[in-house]
């Protein structure tokens, strides 16, 4: 632990604001800077979110005060939705935005080549960590990246001192079971993906193991006040709140808080962190955990006993009678409280506001702790479902329309401009640059009298401060060898008056010019639709697990193998490199998509072993491994888990070296057609046939082993797989789209992967006849590909 006495630099503290009243909340209280999301776009769909109109006097309204707005552009975006893109680019670039946080490389890729006003950060959804994925993303220009929650501090200060890029970390708020970006569970479900904002939480419900029941994938909320010291000192940039779901009254609490421990003093610090720590017991948030900032095997996180809803947990249902529901409520409760129940089914918990409290047969406005009561309830409930309290009508009181009247009331902010200076003879030459514009006007002064001053850039800056209800706030202003000469006032006073008149009309059309263009060139540059052309012949690429079954090679209608570089296959490399001779260009090597720090030795000299026995390709599933194969004469693919959903996308694989891209697992028919057919210099291909990891997660589920599946309430079984310290939960039904081989053929796909990984060895082959004629097998799931991807 850091000692308790060294000066701290600060951090910027940011803060959620899914709504109005939480964006002030947060302003309110301290925080630095926020991170909002628009109604398109986000990965939280579910918030109210912003208009761009909103968004644009938001951040007027928190760089008035010094502070930043920060967009949310961290969704997946598909083909038929990148002309909308353009139109949001172009309008967060307008507006001045400070910072737009993205996970697919499409969107980075827009604003790099036509929006570059708009700074990057990568989003955790991205799963950076470690310190070669920072590296890539420097090197493609981002500012900042958000870190995976999965590393612990020493881990953090190892890559904030290693890299100028700043780095962005979560501090409180709710968890995901699964490592962020790396979850289908949602989507499998209902095609309501998580990666693109729509997320049903079935991790938050109820489940058996054996004869077990248990919240086994719902976790604690992160809480690391205690920390924020040490994540100071180890050089960590920015400091995130989670929570773009939460009430203004627990952005309120957390920022409050977490400012309180910011700003204090060294010697007073211990006191305000225990402060700290009651004022967020308020917060209504889950049971706390450090998470794996604290503990590289934290056992915190998860605790199956628990339910997993957010709030103070208040009682069971004991009653249900039309639409009231009654319980023994274990707090005070409020009219104008909010609740929130939890069912025991397989369901996801509903809030509410309590609009009316009953008492024994009474109405009531507020009952004491330990009382019976009664509410009418919107949604339908049955005894036995939990009831939490997320939020109190005494904490925060600032109402939504306040909120709107606070923000319609908000003026431009000024534009910063900087002048140059020089005098040319009986001329005043004036040069301006503001809002990306410039202006240069000449002004006939005649003959001027010597001054006495020998500061004129001072006078000249005093004169040309002086505004008004111009839109401009000078900034600087140079007048190099300025003679000391004795300007008429008035004479001034007009310059100046018809130089910021002509800089105005300079700066509005000008950047409503330079809009338009930018949309322009960008709408332009996308790639345009094609029809579809089907592929005379297919290749087909096999992955399994382990090297001694590279046989299967010989096996008909089995194109290639994917295999992955595990270190029982990098053992037994060079001997079966003498049976694989002439086969090399046929085997691709899998990279895993975790590699932690410490782990990247390995996979160095892994990679080096593999070049060395005459195998060039390999797949990546995460940035940090373009890093890896860096200047390697090697041919590279992505895996699914590196997001394919749109060409530009795919463009951008390819100017990181790619030339053969998985599309995303979580697609569906009418995006891959589009993709498929697109006109692109890499080839694309698609799988048919895989179980599909529903989480990927580093925490340990406490008392389930991989002897038995869990099973949820619906019935549905899910395997569990534990290697090292990573756990993978796959549905037992596997995913297979084997049936639309003709289809995907017509619409331009060539190459089609079959993953065998899982499938026990005696259904490998009736797996590939099915598909080898265009059958359907039974008892799979087509995921997405029929349904569609929400």
């Amino acid at each position: 632990m850091l000692n308790t006495n060294e000066p701290m630099k600060k951090p910027e503290l940011l803060a959620p604001a899914g709504s109005l009243e939480a964006f002030f909340a947060a302003m309110e209280k301290g925080a630095d800077a926020v991170y909002a999301g628009l109604r398109d776009f986000s990965a939280r769909a579910k918030a109210k979110n912003f208009s761009t109109s909103q968004m644009e006097r938001m951040t007027t309204y928190a760089h008035s005060l010094g502070r930043k707005v920060y967009v949310t552009i961290n969704t997946l975006v598909k083909e038929a939705e990148l002309p909308q893109l353009v139109e949001t680019l172009a309008a967060l670039e307008a507006m001045g935005t400070d910072g737009v946080i993205l996970q697919d490389l499409g969107v980075a890729r827009l604003i790099r080549d036509h929006f570059p006003g708009i700074p990057r950060h990568a989003s955790t959804q991205m799963t950076i960590h470690n310190l070669a994925g920072v590296q890539v993303l420097g090197e493609m220009g981002f500012e900042r990246v958000v870190l995976a929650r999965e590393l612990h501090l020493d881990d953090i200060r190892r890559i904030c001192g290693s890299t100028p890029v700043e780095i962005e970390c979560f501090i409180h708020g709710a968890l995901c079971f699964a490592i962020s970006g790396q979850c289908y569970f949602s989507s499998f479900l209902g095609g309501h993906s998580g990666n693109r904002g729509r997320c049903a939480q079935p991790c938050r419900r109820h489940y058996r193991y054996r004869s077990k029941d248990g919240y086994y994938f719902s976790t604690n909320d992160l809480s690391t006040v205690d920390l924020i010291p040490d994540l100071a000192a180890a050089g960590v940039a920015s400091l995130k709140i989670e929570g773009r779901m939460k009430s203004a009254e627990y952005v309120a609490s957390v920022v409050e808080a977490y400012r309180m421990v910011l700003d204090a003093p060294e010697r007073k610090r211990a006191e305000a962190t225990g402060r700290a720590k009651e004022l967020l017991k308020l917060s209504f948030g889950r049971v706390p955990t450090k998470g794996f900032m604290g503990s590289r095997t934290p056992t915190d996180i998860a605790i199956p006993t628990l339910r997993g809803a957010t709030g103070r947990f208040l009682g069971e249902i004991t009653g249900v009678k039309g639409n009231r529901i009654t319980f023994e409520t274990k707090d005070p409760l409020f009219v104008g409280d909010r609740i929130r129940v939890q069912p025991k089914s397989d369901m996801a918990g509903r809030a509410f506001t309590v609009k009316e409290l009953f008492a024994g047969q009474g109405k009531v406005k507020s009952v004491r702790e330990k009382s019976i009561v009664s509410v009418i309830s919107p949604f339908p409930f049955k005894v036995g479902d939990a009831v939490f309290k997320v939020s109190s009508e005494t904490a925060f009181t600032m109402s939504e329309n306040a909120c709107l009247k606070r923000l319609d009331a908000v003026k431009p902010c000024a534009i910063p401009c900087d002048l140059s200076l020089a005098l040319d003879g009986e001329t005043l030459q004036v040069t301006g640059l503001a809002a990306g514009g410039r202006v240069e006007a000449a002004f006939p002064v005649g003959v001027l009298e010597p001054a006495r001053t020998e500061d004129m850039t001072g006078v000249l800056r005093a004169q040309f401060s002086r505004t008004g209800d111009t839109p401009f706030e000078l900034r600087g202003l140079d007048a190099p060898g300025f003679p000391r000469v004795l300007i008429p006032p008035a004479k001034l006073k007009e310059i100046r008056r018809e130089f910021y008149r002509l800089l105005a009309e300079e700066a509005v059309a000008g950047a409503r010019i330079r809009k338009a263009e930018a949309r322009r060139r960008a709408l332009a540059a996308l790639v345009p639709a094609a029809q579809p052309r089907r592929e005379p012949r297919s290749e087909v690429i096999v992955r399994i697990e382990h090297l001694r079954d590279a046989s299967l090679l010989r096996q008909p209608g089995v194109d290639g193998i994917t295999l992955p570089v595990s270190r029982a296959n990098i053992h037994q490399l060079p001997l079966a490199a003498r049976k694989l001779r002439g086969d090399a260009d046929r085997i691709t090597w899998h990279l895993p998509f975790i590699m932690f720090d410490d782990d990247l030795p390995f996979y160095r000299e892994a990679v080096d072993v593999i070049l060395a026995h005459g195998f060039r390709r390999f797949e990546l599933s995460n940035l940090s491994h373009a890093a890896l194969l860096k200047g390697r004469d090697a041919e590279l693919a992505t895996d699914y888990r590196l997001f394919s959903l749109n060409t530009q996308a795919i463009l951008a694989w390819h100017e990181l070296g790619v030339t053969t891209a998985t599309l995303y697992i979580e697609d569906d028919a009418e995006n891959m057609a589009r993709l498929l057919g697109a006109a692109v210099p890499v080839k694309r291909r698609v799988l048919v046939y895989a179980g599909v990891p529903a989480m990927t997660t580093r925490i340990a589920i406490r008392g389930v082993k991989n002897d038995a599946p869990l099973v949820s309430d619906r019935g549905d079984e899910y395997d569990v797989a534990i290697r090292g310290d990573l756990t993978t939960i796959t549905p037992a039904t596997r995913f297979s789209i084997t049936q639309f081989r003709g289809q995907l053929q017509e619409t331009g796909c060539g190459t089609f992967i079959v993953d065998l990984s899982q499938a026990p060895r005696e259904q490998w082959r009736p797996i590939l006849d099915t598909f080898a004629r265009g059958g359907e097998l039974p008892g799979t799931s087509p995921f997405n590909f029929v349904m569609g991807l929400v």
